[in-house]
């Protein structure tokens, strides 16, 4: 069976940085868009960044553009989210997920979820 497990969380002062993977395994990632979304305590998931499948094109919602960078490597079947500058705001538990290949639609492309990694930000 699929999986996706996401790593790399933690707690990080306001400012800091912090790299976070997503491991697939029981499928190939290569053939997908990837996408990273974040959901806060309270609020609904939302849609962070996303990639094409080859890595030739990434999106990122104004909130994140300028901080973090997404990126994959299909040889290793994992995909990374590389963020800095972090905010108090951004803590939140990360999910990684294949995407719509219309990479602004933000849409997950299945229905099944890893168990995520949180982000705490302090301030």
């Amino acid at each position: 069976q699929a999986q996706l497990v996401e790593s790399g969380g933690g707690l990080v002062q306001a400012g800091g940085s912090l790299r976070l993977s997503c491991a697939a395994s029981g499928r190939t990632l290569s053939p997908y868009a990837m996408g990273w979304f974040r959901q806060a305590p309270g609020k609904e998931r939302e849609f962070v960044a996303g990639i094409s499948w080859n890595g030739g094109s990434t999106y990122y919602v104004d909130s994140v553009k300028g901080r973090f960078t997404i990126s994959r490597d299909n040889a290793k079947n994992t995909v990374y989210l590389q963020m800095n500058s972090l905010k108090p705001e951004d803590t939140a538990v990360y999910y990684c997920a294949p995407v719509n290949p219309r990479l602004t639609s933000g849409s997950p492309l299945f229905s099944f979820w890893g168990q995520g990694t949180q982000v705490t930000v302090s301030s």
